[in-house]
């Protein structure tokens, strides 16, 4: 009994790896793009294995059947149990198969400090293009706006899509992304705090078009990583979802 459930366990996992991984996108959820052929290799190779345990299985309980056919007793069977807590491996063998949990978002992302963005050299930023509104992605707002001593930045609009997370007191709420190293377990995020119109519902995708917040010294580590919404508009979640870059086709 205990083979057979071994079996189905690790087949269920396989199986549920490679619908999440090979056929949606929802393994996004949880790693980076780049960690798809490795989901999708276990989820073969777990397939592989609970194949080959359930065949060692029937083969045991084959010879088990012709010894005792021999023997006359029952001492070839084997009485021990599952243990229980095998049981409870079902059901996130099921979820992975048939519901997939949420994304990570703004109950993540209110919950931790913002992501420190790297420091760019001086002479490290180069002319802004020319198009208006500017797509830029958070990262390279915040960097601008407390880093870049040209002040480029200043009076330019700039568009910027991410998701909504409450702020705590004052006016407005922030934009956000939330970027992954490998996993869900090492989530970081980075957020523009934007003043304007009325934050849209927690998680909700948005594309915000606006002009720097003008508070504190630009270019330096005092000005404030904010943004004067002019338009606020939904959006879909893109793609690459776990990452500050521009959406996709942008």
């Amino acid at each position: 009994m205990r083979r057979w459930v071994t079996a189905g366990l690790l087949a269920l996992g396989g199986l549920g790896l490679l619908r999440t991984s090979l056929f949606t996108e929802e393994y996004l959820r949880y790693v980076k793009e780049g960690m798809r052929p490795l989901l999708v290799a276990s989820g073969v190779l777990l397939v592989l294995l609970g194949a080959a345990e359930a065949v060692a299985a029937w083969r045991g309980r084959a010879g088990d059947s012709e010894s005792l056919s021999h023997a006359g007793h029952d001492h070839g069977h084997d009485h021990s149990g599952v243990p229980r807590v095998a049981w409870l491996l079902v059901l996130p063998a099921l979820s992975l198969l048939f519901y997939a949990p949420p994304a990570l978002g703004s109950y993540t992302a209110s919950r931790e400090a913002p992501k420190a963005v790297a420091v760019v050299a001086e002479d490290g930023f180069g002319p802004l293009p020319a198009a208006s509104p500017l797509p830029i992605t958070l990262t390279d707002f915040t960097q601008r706006v407390q880093q870049d001593t040209t002040r480029a930045i200043k009076g330019r609009t700039v568009l910027m899509t991410g998701f909504v997370t409450p702020a705590d007191g004052g006016d407005g709420w922030y934009l956000t992304r939330i970027l992954l190293s490998c996993c869900a377990a090492d989530a970081q995020s980075v957020k523009v705090r934007v003043y304007g119109p009325a934050a849209p519902e927690p998680d909700t995708w948005v594309t915000v078009t606006g002009t720097w917040h003008a508070d504190g010294t630009l270019g330096t580590s005092s000005a404030a990583v904010a943004l004067d919404a002019a338009s606020v508009r939904k959006a879909a979640r893109p793609s690459n979802g776990y990452t500050d870059a521009l959406p996709l086709g942008s």
